[in-house]
């Protein structure tokens, strides 16, 4: 587990908006995380040693540095910005053992986040990744639908797996919502990777969609030559780092369902930090947000929406 959290917010300039899968669905409320042009905001995951949530923390308890220059922590507080959360979930033939807990995992998992969610309902999406990547469901908190949309996952017999093309779809898409918070949720085997992206393509597309990564991956995966999963590999251990997600290897099916109810708890849990920053025209290259205090480990994903100059 990561006690610090890296990324470069300037890569998020450098690409222009694109239309692709799951672009065409509705758009939630505007984005509100910023206050002020001298401000910035992130949000923060923090955990314990255990990957429990640790509530009550001040602006002392987080370190924001932008390119090594310690930068004042002006507010902490709860998040409450709705989130949207793409789940990309591995229906391909080597996700046999997979379905069953998978399907009782996110059952739980959307419980969690509607229950969350209150007046301000969080969007899930639910995109198969067997052959292509396929809309299940779109972008909803309709419990109903989503657990219908669980229901229909099945195996699909002779199909691989297109996890690097979805997350590139996916986060393509997801430049057009006009939310303040948002990740992209893999649960995947380590079953065969058929798409041929290069690993760095799903990391731009990953970071001009402002998503935290957060993988869910069951199985070995063992070191390979094969350039569908080594890109794989590189995509989900890069990509979750860069966009203060995480990526949690389980070697065992069952271990699924709890492992979900501890990200739910995780994003709906999250700290919005607000930190100060001098007048600048050109962002910084690095932002690295650490703990304050020993025994806690924090993520960060820079609030989407917010401007880039003084």
């Amino acid at each position: 587990m990561h006690a610090s959290s890296v990324f470069r917010p300037s890569l998020l300039l450098a690409f222009p908006v694109a239309v692709a899968l799951l672009a065409t669905l509705a758009v939630p409320a505007k984005i509100t995380a910023q206050t002020g042009a001298r401000e910035r905001t992130l949000f923060v995951s923090a955990v314990d040693d255990s990957g429990k949530p640790v509530t009550g923390l001040t602006p002392g308890d987080f370190i924001v540095r932008e390119d090594g220059a310690r930068r004042e922590v002006l507010r902490v507080s709860r998040a409450l910005e709705p989130i949207d959360v793409a789940l990309l979930v591995d229906n391909s033939a080597s996700s046999a053992a997979l379905v069953s807990p998978l399907r009782e995992g996110l059952t739980r998992f959307i419980a969690a986040m509607a229950e969350a969610g209150g007046t301000t309902p969080h969007n899930i999406a639910l995109v198969g990744l067997a052959a292509r990547p396929t809309i299940i469901v779109d972008y909803t908190s309709d419990r109903k639908r989503l657990t219908d949309g669980i229901g229909r996952l099945f195996p699909e017999r002779d199909s691989g797996m297109t996890l690097l093309d979805a997350i590139v779809e996916v986060s393509k898409g997801l430049e057009k919502r006009d939310t303040a918070r948002i990740a992209i949720v893999p649960v995947i085997t380590d079953g065969i990777e058929f798409t041929n992206r290069y690993y760095k393509d799903v990391l731009e597309a990953l970071v001009r969609s402002g998503a935290g990564l957060h993988a869910l991956t069951v199985g070995t995966f063992s070191i390979s030559d094969d350039d569908g999963i080594r890109n794989r590999a590189l995509a989900l251990d890069e990509g979750t780092r860069a966009s203060g997600g995480q990526r949690v290897t389980l070697l065992s099916t069952s271990a699924v369902p709890a492992a979900l109810d501890k990200l739910a708890a995780e994003l709906t849990s999250q700290y919005k930090v607000v930190y100060g920053r001098p007048d600048s025209l050109i962002p910084p290259e690095k932002v690295q947000v650490s703990a304050g205090r020993p025994g806690l480990a924090v993520r960060a994903t820079p609030a989407r929406g917010q401007k880039t100059g003084a």
